[in-house]
């Protein structure tokens, strides 16, 4: 079967929006995890807001009226990573190129401020906007508007592993034929006041408000929750053949792609970690490479109890004795946790990895979890030969998605 490339992408984080800014930082450990004025009062005042985002560069002012701020981001990406790409119209017929966003909550800043609206000046000072602005499908249906897009598109939710299912179903269409290109990944803009909230009354979240670039600590005894974020990543995907037909450069290869579910529990993964060692199993033979051909593993790495030390279990029974070997990092402790935008900016992070030779780190691992015995990568990065990662994504409602990355 045809390999399926990358040949171009772009980000929306907390450590820049992109690729340059967002590497540099990961690899000099710098957290983008602040106070946010506006959250001043809640329980949970801390959280990752995108840095060096700037929608009217590819969006006139009524656009981002009427448009959500995932959306915008998701349209941001997307421009730039068809620009990345040099993804011109015409290079492919119009009902070729798909387009798949996912996002785990969708326009949750939109649903919040209707509302208020409804509640302080009535039903009919509702925007007729409202639900086209909320639903999670629109940022594929807006990006695609501006390619001329035809072919298959979607928005895909499965919350913390929706970017990743995005690529996973992108890749899968590409390889039986049903487009010859596609534009997919994840963004997310839940970084709201009620979203917050109900997030931070699951106990979900660090109340580290003091210390906001300590917050975020996976592997780490004294973690204490995620800290949430917003943003995300597109990519250009498309087939070998087809790239080096156009004379693009290829980024790297997406090699493999497992999927599950736990079957388990509404929040909490399964304690054998059955539905991740399943994903990353699946990925794995997919690729038809051996476990121990993967260098590196960009973990889901939550900063929570139940994820940090199911996770590392599930490493150790998919890779054995290799498990020691692997270098594992959390890239969450510096971004914070972009939730349905998480697995597509981590596979943007495994991609420049593959390519810079650098493992970057999991900042704030001060003190192990005693079970949680793997190499991290605490502190700093590290410098080495990358021709395969694994990148996880484990989403609330036990659904799971792992890829694997490869040199180009």
């Amino acid at each position: 079967m045809e390999k399926i490339v990358v040949t171009g992408f772009g980000i929306v984080s907390s450590l820049g929006s992109d690729k340059k800014s967002v590497w540099e930082n990961l690899i000099q450990g710098v957290s983008g995890i602040e106070k946010i004025a506006e959250f001043e009062g809640l329980p949970v005042c801390i959280g990752g807001r995108a840095k060096g985002f700037n929608p009217e560069k590819y969006l006139p002012p009524k656009d981002i009226r009427h448009l959500d701020r995932f959306s915008q981001m998701g349209i941001y990406a997307g421009m730039e990573a068809i620009n990345d790409a040099k993804l011109e119209k015409g290079i492919y017929p119009e009902d070729r190129i798909g387009v798949m966003i996912g996002s785990g909550i969708g326009g949750v800043s939109t649903l919040e401020e209707q509302i208020s609206v409804f509640n302080t000046r009535g039903p009919r000072r509702v925007s007729p906007l409202t639900v086209p602005m909320c639903i999670i499908n629109m940022a594929s249906g807006e990006l695609a508007k501006r390619m001329d897009a035809r072919g298959p598109g979607m928005g895909v939710a499965s919350a913390c592993a929706s970017g990743g299912h995005a690529l996973a179903i992108a890749m899968r269409l590409l390889q039986t034929g049903d487009a010859d290109c596609m534009i997919a990944g994840g963004v997310e803009a839940c970084l709201t006041p009620f979203a917050v909230s109900a997030f931070a009354s699951m106990r979900a979240l660090s109340t580290r408000n003091d210390e906001p670039t300590l917050a975020s600590r996976p592997f780490d005894i004294g973690r204490d929750g995620f800290v949430m974020a917003e943003g995300g990543a597109v990519f250009v995907l498309e087939k070998e053949s087809r790239a080096k037909q156009r004379g693009v450069q290829v980024l790297a290869t997406i090699v493999g792609a497992g999927m599950s579910q736990d079957a388990y529990h509404m929040v909490a993964p399964h304690p054998d970690g059955l539905g991740a060692t399943i994903a990353m199993s699946a990925a794995i033979r997919d690729a038809k490479i051996s476990p121990e051909q993967i260098v590196y593993i960009n973990a889901h790495g939550t900063s929570t109890e139940l994820n940090d030390k199911i996770e590392t279990a599930a490493i150790k029974k998919v890779f054995g004795d290799h498990a020691f070997k692997l270098r594992i990092s959390s890239t969450k402790s510096m971004t914070g946790h972009l939730i349905g935008g998480a697995a597509s900016l981590e596979t943007a992070i495994c991609i420049m990895t593959v390519n810079e030779g650098i493992i970057p780190p999991t900042i704030n691992l001060d003190n192990p979890d005693p079970a949680c015995d793997l190499n991290y990568t605490p502190k700093e990065a590290v410098k080495t030969d990358v021709a395969y990662c694994l990148n996880n994504a484990f989403g609330f409602g036990g659904q799971n998605v792992s890829l694997v990355i490869g040199k180009a």
